[in-house]
């Protein structure tokens, strides 16, 4: 599939340091790859050609669920078939989180917290967006915080059978599980950067 484009500005501000030359989409199913050729105008003036190879597979959304009368969060651990290939442990803990879709951020976290989880969220406070990998990733995800009862599940959890997901549901406390980020045990970037937003702002959960 061939979907070359020539001298196009991205947009304002320092981009307009560089132009998009080409592009192509080599693969598009599930993810969207597509090669792009740039020209960038450098600091000191020089026009650097780059080549690059960018991964569209949609945006995020995540959440951190917290237990205040326990002090405790929720995690889900399942299987990642990236960190399978690395030869790193692919069963990983993180915090609930899924594809936005044609949803909004706030509403695609309630839907995946009660997919994954059994947990009914309403209140959910949004905190930040974050890129996962924005050399190659276009992949933004939003973070969330809410609040829960250990002891009031909606429903089950677990994930959707559908697409194939075998998800554990598990509460930690929550300095436990930061410990976890040292250990090497919990190695999930958005899942770290919730954790120590919580441990930043504990007075206040």
């Amino acid at each position: 599939m061939n979907d070359s484009t020539t001298d196009q500005f991205v947009t304002a501000g320092d981009e307009g340091r560089v132009r998009l030359v080409a592009k192509e989409t080599v693969w598009k199913r599930f993810i969207h790859l597509q090669t792009l050729v740039f020209d960038q105008t450098t600091a000191d003036g020089r026009v650097t050609r780059l080549n690059r190879e960018v991964h569209d597979h949609g945006c995020a959304a995540a959440i951190l669920l917290f237990d205040p009368k326990k002090n405790a969060v929720v995690l889900v651990r399942q299987f990642r078939p990236a960190a399978f290939v690395n030869g790193d442990p692919s069963f990983m803990l993180e915090v609930p989180a899924g594809l936005i879709d044609d949803d909004q951020p706030d509403e695609a976290i309630r839907r995946e917290a009660m997919e994954e989880t059994g947990y009914a969220v309403k209140d959910v406070q949004y905190l930040f967006e974050t890129y996962a990998s924005p050399g190659t990733l276009t992949e933004k995800v939003a973070l969330f915080y809410a609040r829960i009862d250990l002891e009031e599940k909606a429903g089950i959890g677990g994930g959707l059978e559908t697409e194939g997901e075998d998800i554990e549901v598990l509460s930690i406390p929550l300095d436990e599980a930061f410990g976890m980020i040292t250990t090497g045990e919990i190695s999930d970037a958005k899942t770290i950067i919730l954790l120590q937003w919580a441990m930043l702002n504990r007075a206040g959960l």
